[in-house]
């Protein structure tokens, strides 16, 4: 069954949700968009032709009869428009992230829909494959119950909800208090990309590195990130995962599956298209010890790792829009990212002073 998806905003991140929609016709229909100005409706509907543009929530909403509503606007935005949907509509709502800018916002936002069970937040990058695959170890039991998780390759709640997904998987639910610490160094670096392409002069930037301890009741998260980390590839990405029998580096797993055995085993990832494969350059799956922990959802699709994740959030969000599954990233996991993101930013710009989170609504 497909389901019938619009869209509220045109940006840069809005077109990511029509271009996979109309990438998957078999499981979504790109019903309609609605934005502010009808500048951004016009492109709209020239870029993805066929899916009109309204000029209001309540018209995308009553003349689309979408299932699901994709919320893509500035996160100082996001928590109105969430609102109104849920409330004054009664529809489902992927909203992006974050789904409010301060802690007030988020307190407000759930207090008037977390009742309501109709928003769920698209927070991408556990569902990335390799992030995916490292999780399907863990569940396996290989490098038993998680400690210690630290992240060098996102920015504040994208990074917290790698640490939390991680820890969750043999832990609890992470809304527990927490203390966060967290430490600005600024050093010369080159700067030699961005999200508009490379610089064939790349200029040395003063980039600022923030590195904050998470004390969580269910392990340590270390958070490391470096200004303009998404872009700069001069920056290696970092990811360790420590269990009570091994850990996880990357994509290489040390475990001790039985005494006086130190097992050394990498997570192979299987990439058709190389050589004279002639199959089509995508992902087909990542392998751990002889067997799949991942595969491809969305078999030979050419997507990027990023639309792989997104994809399949739409997809879960699309089940649960029609009430046959669970949401994916519920609201409450989502806020709970951003409590300890706003964190990781107030003790920095504190000058290292510990902040202090404590159980929210949504965490009891």
């Amino acid at each position: 069954m497909t389901t019938r998806i619009a869209v509220v905003g045109g940006g840069w991140r809005a077109q990511f949700y029509g271009r996979l929609a109309r990438a998957l016709p078999d499981e979504f229909d790109l019903v309609g968009m609605t934005a502010r100005s009808a500048a951004t409706r016009e492109e709209w509907e020239r870029v993805f032709p066929g899916c009109p543009a309204f000029p209001t929530v309540g018209d995308l909403v009553r003349r689309a009869r979408p299932d699901l509503v994709v919320v893509a606007v500035s996160y100082t935005a996001n928590g109105a428009v969430s609102r109104s949907l849920a409330i004054d509509e009664g529809v489902h709502v992927l909203a992006e992230t974050p789904p409010a800018a301060d802690v007030d916002g988020l307190r407000r936002l759930w207090d008037a829909v977390g009742g309501t069970g109709l928003v769920q937040v698209a927070e991408q990058y556990p569902a990335l494959p390799e992030h995916a695959a490292r999780r399907a170890v863990i569940r396996s039991g290989a490098i038993g119950a998680v400690t210690q998780v630290q992240v060098s390759s996102t920015h504040t709640y994208h990074a917290v909800a790698l640490i939390r997904s991680y820890l969750r998987e043999t832990g609890g639910a992470c809304f527990g208090p927490a203390t966060v610490t967290a430490h600005v160094s600024r050093a010369p670096l080159l700067d030699p990309e961005d999200r508009s392409g490379w610089h064939d002069d790349p200029r040395q930037v003063d980039a600022a590195t923030t590195l904050a301890v998470l004390d969580l009741p269910e392990g340590v998260g270390l958070y490391d990130f470096t200004d303009n980390q998404w872009h700069n590839r001069l920056l290696h990405r970092r990811v360790l995962v420590r269990g009570t029998r091994g850990e996880i580096s990357g994509d290489s797993v040390r475990h001790l599956p039985e005494p006086r055995v130190l097992v050394r085993s990498s997570l192979e990832r299987r990439q058709t298209g190389y050589d004279l494969d002639l199959d089509g350059f995508c992902l087909e799956s990542i392998t751990f010890e002889g067997r799949a922990v991942y595969r491809m959802p969305f078999p030979g699709r050419r997507f990027s790792d990023e639309d792989i994740a997104i994809a399949t959030l739409m997809r879960s969000a699309g089940t649960w829009a029609r009430g046959e599954g669970a949401p994916a990233y519920p609201l409450a996991q989502a806020l709970q990212d951003q409590l300890l993101g706003l964190a990781i930013e107030s003790s920095a710009a504190r000058g290292g002073a510990p902040v202090r989170t404590e159980v929210e609504a949504w965490g009891r």
